[in-house]
């Protein structure tokens, strides 16, 4: 499908599994004029050039983003301030700049006190994603059927906020508004620790004796198999996500720990009321997941489809 752009010049700050899939969407759907990729090495945007994601591209964020209507970053949060440095003085008047990162409290002082005041920061998170990443991992189809949220701070210009929503509709999300600090708690449940216990419980299992590792990787069922792919995840992004939300985390771990501590006494002395009182409780939440129509990740096509 094609239209009208919805913005003349885009440059897409990062072109991994997001970056890439949202260059694919504006490709299919004409919702910008010039497409820009900024990447860090040569190699990764030869990789765009050859899959013939963007009109133009550069390994300089000022570059990128100078006379863009659209500035996305797409790198891990640990990069947002030295990336406003960057794009800042090459901004034009009205811009607007969003991100897709997965915290945002802590992300809002870094990005909005090195724009200019012109300038519109317009926050967001998609809640979509793989495992996979790099230019080649994206998918028009990735934000299909997910939310995307937006984490606007007072004074937001509402017609900047509509204008980035506008985009995400038409990638194919819902959308929806939260407070910076709501949606990190928010996400420190949902996403952030299942993460850090997937890397976890693959660490463990990668400590154990080699014989007892060896039948883990080969006998793996589908608990195991589902955990090992999401800590097949981005280590650098997860690293800074977890340091840039800590005290979401920190919190949402200490309620973990207090209800592994009543499942290991329950266990230790056999109290099989409690754990089935435990289990038939949190079922109903996976069920509320499921009728939510969010049980499903979504899948890119084939590679030779793509």
């Amino acid at each position: 499908m094609s239209g009208v752009p919805l913005f003349d010049r885009v440059a897409l700050i990062g072109i991994g599994l997001i970056g890439s899939s949202v260059a694919r969407v504006m490709r299919r759907d004409g919702l910008a004029g010039t497409i820009v990729a900024c990447a860090r090495t040569e190699a990764t945007l030869e990789t765009v050039r050859e899959l013939g994601l963007a009109d133009d591209i550069s390994t300089d964020p000022a570059a990128a983003a100078r006379d863009a209507d659209l500035v996305m970053i797409c790198t891990p949060v640990s990069t947002y301030a030295a990336i406003a440095d960057r794009i800042a003085p090459a901004l034009k008047s009205g811009a607007i700049v969003t991100d897709v990162g997965s915290v945002k409290a802590a992300i809002l002082d870094d990005v909005l006190s090195r724009l200019p005041p012109d300038v519109h920061f317009v926050p967001g998170h998609p809640i979509a994603g793989t495992e996979m990443s790099g230019p080649e991992a994206g998918f028009e189809t990735l934000f299909e059927d997910r939310w995307f949220l937006i984490t606007p701070q007072p004074g937001c210009d509402p017609a900047a906020v509509e204008r980035v929503a506008e985009f995400w509709r038409r990638a194919g999300s819902q959308i929806d508004v939260l407070d910076p600090e709501h949606h990190d708690q928010v996400l420190a449940i949902t996403s952030h620790l299942p993460h850090l216990i997937a890397y976890t419980i693959v660490g463990t299992a990668n400590d154990l004796e080699d014989h007892i590792k060896s039948e883990v990787i080969k006998y793996s069922a589908s608990g195991f198999r589902d955990f090992t792919r999401i800590a097949g995840s981005d280590p650098i992004m997860w690293r800074d996500v977890f340091l840039a939300n800590r005290e979401a985390v920190l919190e949402m771990l200490g309620r973990l720990w207090e209800d592994l501590a009543i499942l290991q006494r329950a266990i230790r002395v056999g109290d099989g009321e409690t754990l089935e009182a435990f289990f038939r409780r949190t079922r109903e939440i996976r069920r509320g997941v499921i009728e939510a129509g969010q049980h499903v990740p979504p899948a890119p096509p084939d590679q030779d489809q793509q």
